[in-house]
């Protein structure tokens, strides 16, 4: 029977021992009432990832049976169209893996610069190519329409003739309604039938104007006035001798462009009768006056002419 003591084992529990060392630490007194500090640790601060590399698309490359197929999409095309409208192979360009695309010069009449497209592909482990589709398309010298534009757009001062209508929408933002009893009293819930009714309302009680200029209207005209012949920028004001807001046959106008435009009232200018801006100008300014060096000279003084034939002969 082997004997243990006690003390022996708690006093090695007590002892506690350096683990950097390995020698024993000295006993340090300790103080129910206070809390264990922790040790301070190293801050660690995590390094930002590195921002991923922008994926870069090659392009795609010709696949070499498409590329050979040139025969094949020759004769596909002539079914489509007459063989005298087919010219020599351009070249041709891949659209995508397996995917590609023959073109042929158009010589039809009335094409120039346009190109015969013959679109050819083929499946995984397939060597044949299969026609896709047989397109005309325009080329970089190929004549084509212009983009259409809507008719509202197109219309010009100067395009109306005896007759002709140009209605306006109601949502026009160039207009608004001239009585007020709210932002916009035509929209909302208000339907066809009343805005008729209201309109017919305006018009019973004297309002004048069913619908007058908006802000936006009327700063979308101050700049197309101004962007146009009778602005500064014109020709003519640019060689003018001086601006219309000096000269004497500019009338005024009233309200806010007031500051801005004027009319014109020289009937021997272009511009008589028209709006023009303030830093506009033309040669027809009150207060031109032309050099001295510049006029022409002046007649001489009549006489009287009293040598007759007789005296011409005697002279």
């Amino acid at each position: 029977m082997i004997a243990t003591d006690s003390n022996v084992s708690d006093a090695s529990s007590d002892a506690t021992t350096d683990v950097t060392t390995g020698a024993p630490a000295a006993d340090v007194p300790t103080d129910p009432t206070t809390e264990p500090t922790a040790e301070p640790t190293a801050e660690v601060t995590a390094e930002p990832a590195p921002a991923a590399a922008p994926e870069v698309r090659r392009p795609a490359r010709v696949d070499s049976a498409l590329a050979a197929a040139v025969d094949a999409a020759r004769a596909a095309l002539a079914e489509q169209v007459e063989p005298g409208d087919v010219g020599e192979h351009l070249g041709c360009v891949a659209e995508g893996d397996r995917v590609a695309t023959h073109l042929f010069a158009c010589e039809r009449a009335g094409y120039r610069g346009w190109r015969w497209s013959v679109t050819v592909a083929r499946a995984s482990r397939q060597r044949t190519a299969t026609v896709d589709e047989v397109v005309l398309i325009p080329g970089d010298e190929a004549i084509v329409a212009p983009a259409w534009v809507p008719w509202r757009e197109r219309v010009r001062p100067g395009d109306f003739s005896a007759g002709d209508l140009l209605p306006v929408d109601d949502d026009d933002p160039r207009l608004v309604p001239t009585y007020s009893f709210g932002d916009d009293p035509l929209e909302g819930s208000f339907d066809d039938d009343d805005k008729a009714q209201v309109r017919r309302v305006a018009a019973e009680l004297g309002l004048g104007r069913v619908r007058t200029l908006s802000l936006e209207g009327r700063d979308l005209a101050a700049q197309r006035w101004y962007d146009g012949e009778q602005g500064p920028t014109a020709a003519i004001a640019k060689s003018a001798p001086a601006p219309c807001s000096t000269c004497g046959f500019l009338l005024r106008l009233a309200g806010p462009l007031s500051e801005i435009f004027g009319v014109c009232a020289n009937g021997n200018a272009n511009d008589d009768g028209r709006v023009v801006s303030f830093d506009h100008g033309c040669g027809g300014h009150s207060e031109v006056q032309i050099a001295a060096k510049s006029l022409p000279a002046p007649p001489p003084d009549p006489f009287l002419d009293e040598i007759t034939v007789d005296g011409l002969e005697s002279f």
